[in-house]
């Protein structure tokens, strides 16, 4: 391992210690309940196994101790009476009713393989589903049961996956590789290591990465850099602590950012602000982007995104000043249905300036195992990844990407072409209240299906709606794994402390589930072999994982230049041209724009003005609170007494208009559907915005009205609806009305 330059942190116990009555063990949080982060962790466990406390590892260079309060309740969570502990099954008949029995793991897992394999020989491997939630540590594991038991359709119900892969297609296709902001996460001695430079300015653009944030960072690096002098812009429709501290906060009308960051390389360009010598070298197409610009003035973008032109202005010349510049984005700019083109014009800002691959720049961070493209492609073959739904439809699905397109799935499910969907394998998600768009329509899908099981923590509206059989999950502190891929710039230990019921971890489950589909595929005694066949290019095997994590890979800056960007090992990026495309010839074959451009969210005021009387309001949603992670975490007293209702954020002049107060209850209604919020009377947002939380159900409420998600689930006001390269899905900006709720209702 020395030989391979890995670097270690050296800790001062070893992974499990004894502390007085306790048994302390090293870990790291990447799973259900929890966010994509994996904080070090120290979780406590007494005499009888159980979990009683958690901290955060002061010794883990990532989080250094700080935790949210999501991992600080995590034993309220594991040891919660409503956990389902069991494999549970039911007659197709009774979807949606409360009529479970109680199975055996082994009976549980012949059921599904037997129903699985009796689609596959009427219908063919393809004519089943497998499906999961945000990704965290699950991805590996079910992208290789999906493939190898020969199905090309492993897909999130989340139209346009609208979720950090927008992002990443749109890096991959004009440079050859994803960008997160440096803040000294690759390093172990972090701010202290001499290669680092302090970035001189943080764009923080569609993200509040204090609450919430993808790509492997921690939100409070933020205000640790903000501590040494960095300064901020921000990029947010509403006002934040962030934003009140910020050198100019840019109040971006949702999806309209495309426009917001071409005016600012309008200023960047017109005023020769740009980095000539990167430009020069490592930059292809700037010539049209110049032409391009042209159109996009500050005045023309406060027209459309409702930021001053002078504050746009300024934006820009602290970004062309600042050196270096870094960008920390977020799953905002996914959430809109031209995500790739915006993604695509805010990266173009930090390359013409030159804060590619310098230190405290925007970097590509390394990774073991990259998990958004799966684990195991190689077992699926040519001519069945040939029938993946989309791929006939959208180029840029082969472009690295492994996963079926999630609009294209679901008119298969209604239509049966180009083949039926007869069957689905969905692990932890609970997409009915989370992810989908127009769960009324999606739920309707899914009951048509032959058989539908999964894996999840708790009863969800989800189950309830229509599995036929559900295994009871495990939390990640009742199971053994490894924290890779999504930005990580390390490799980390899951470490097993508790056992509830008869949960099973997700790993587990596909280890035994591949067995019986694909043996051939799943070779390995237990899951710890699996793992270390997993991250064998490390040459790190699970045991020396879990004693010296967490383990920092070697890392350089301007890759470009020592071609370790390219496989063949030539300066440059990995693209056709050799550099960054400003102007994509990806994109050009793909019969998409090769330039970054704004297309009006539709609908929207602009768009579709003569919605406007009937539907007034920009409907914002999908923004994180503080106790939960999207629909996780409802079951936990302390944490739902943080925020017990569903909110809707209402400027205080919008409320005196519509004639509600803050804490009525109100419907939110579209041409879609409606749900029930709550208002919060507050001036942190425009008046003609309104933004509504996601993720609610009840799990109080009766199982067989799927937990009230009827009335609660803000997905009823999502259209179905992509980009034109298939990623992008309109979250963010729908119109509404707001209307105070009947008595009774």
């Amino acid at each position: 391992m020395e030989e391979r330059d890995y670097r270690f942190v050296k800790h001062e116990n070893p992974y499990t210690y004894r502390d007085g009555d306790l048994t302390v063990t090293r870990g790291s949080a990447w799973s259900g309940p929890g966010c994509h982060l994996g904080c070090g962790v120290l979780l406590y466990t007494n005499d009888e196994g159980e979990l009683v406390k958690v901290e955060g590892d002061p010794e883990n260079p990532f989080n250094e101790g700080r935790l949210c309060v999501r991992c600080l309740d995590l034993p309220e969570m594991v040891n919660n009476p409503k956990r389902l502990t069991h494999p549970l099954r039911r007659a197709k008949a009774d979807r949606g009713r409360d009529r479970w029995e109680r199975i055996g793991w082994d009976e549980a897992l012949d059921l599904i393989a037997c129903e699985l394999n009796k689609v596959k020989e009427e219908h063919g491997p393809e004519s089943v589903i497998f499906s999961c939630g945000t990704g965290r540590d699950i991805a590996p594991y079910i992208t290789r049961l999906c493939w190898s038991f020969g199905s090309p359709n492993f897909v999130n119900i989340f139209s346009g996956n609208a979720c950090y892969l927008p992002r990443v297609a749109g890096c991959i296709a004009t440079t050859g590789a994803f960008w997160v902001a440096d803040c000294a996460q690759q390093f172990p001695d972090r701010y202290d290591n001499p290669a680092w430079r302090m970035p001189e300015t943080m764009f923080v653009w569609g993200n509040y990465p204090l609450i919430a944030n993808s790509d492997g960072f921690f939100g409070h690096w933020v205000v640790d850099l903000m501590k040494r002098g960095m300064k901020i812009v921000m990029i947010d429709p509403k006002v934040t602590w962030l934003s009140a501290k910020a050198e100019v906060h840019l109040p971006v009308r949702p999806g309209t950012d495309a426009a917001l960051a071409l005016a600012m390389m309008n200023v960047i360009i017109g005023e020769d602000l740009y980095d000539h010598d990167f430009v020069d070298r490592w930059c292809y197409g700037f010539e049209e982007l110049r032409e391009h610009v042209q159109p996009f003035t500050p005045e023309y973008a406060e027209a459309t995104t409702w930021v001053p032109a002078e504050r746009i202005r300024k934006a820009a010349r602290i970004l062309a000043a600042s050196k270096p510049a870094t960008l920390q984005w977020g799953v905002a700019l996914d959430m809109t249905k031209e995500a790739l083109p915006a993604g695509q014009a805010i990266m173009a800002l930090f390359q013409v300036t030159g804060n590619v691959e310098v230190p405290g720049g925007i970097i590509v961070p390394p990774e073991i195992l990259n998990y958004g493209g799966g684990w195991g492609f190689e077992l699926l073959g040519d001519e069945q990844n040939e029938k993946r739904l989309g791929l006939d439809k959208y180029s840029l699905f082969r472009l690295g990407f492994q996963a079926a397109h999630p609009n294209t799935t679901i008119e298969a499910m209604k239509t049966g072409k180009p083949y039926p969907i007869k069957a689905a394998w969905v692990q932890t998600s609970n997409f009915l209240a989370c992810m989908s768009a127009n769960s009324t329509e999606v739920a309707e899908c899914f009951r048509k299906l032959d058989f539908v099981a999964g894996a999840d923590l708790f009863m969800t509206p989800t189950i309830m709606a229509f599995y036929d059989v559900v295994l009871p999950a495990a939390m990640f502190p009742e199971r053994d794994g490894v924290r890779l891929g999504d930005g990580a710039q390390r490799a980390e230990a899951i470490n097993k402390v508790c056992q509830v019921g008869e949960c099973k971890s997700d790993m587990e489950m596909n280890l035994e589930l591949g067995r019986r589909l694909a043996p051939e595929a799943w070779p390995w005694e237990n899951v710890e072999d699996m793992f270390t066949e997993m991250i064998a290019t490390s040459g790190i095997t699970f045991p020396e994982l879990r004693e010296a994590a967490p383990v920092y890979l070697p890392f350089e800056y301007k890759k470009h230049e020592k071609g370790l960007l390219r496989p063949d090992g030539s300066p440059g990026f990995y693209t056709a041209t050799g550099r960054i495309e400003l102007w994509s010839t990806y994109y050009q074959n793909a019969g998409l724009d090769p330039l970054p451009v704004f297309d009006e969210p539709s609908p929207g005021p602009l768009a579709t003005p003569e919605l406007l009387d009937e539907y007034p309001l920009v409907l914002c949603t999908g923004a994180r609170r503080w106790p939960f992670f999207h629909s996780e975490h409802r079951q936990a007293k302390r944490l739902l007494a943080m925020h017990p209702d569903p909110w809707i954020e209402i400027h205080p002049e919008t409320c005196a208009r519509l004639g509600v107060a803050d804490g009525d209850w109100v419907w939110v209604e579209n041409m879609l559907g409606r749900a029930k919020r709550r208002v919060k009377e507050t001036p942190i947002f425009d008046p003609r915005i309104v933004a509504a939380d996601h993720g609610w159900w009840n799990p109080e409420g009766d199982p067989e009205n799927l937990y009230d998600i009827g009335d609660l689930c803000i997905n009823n006001l999502i259209p179905w609806g992509n980009g034109k390269s298939g990623f992008g899905g309109n979250y963010k900006t729908n119109l509404c009305k707001v209307y105070k709720m009947k008595e009774g209702e």
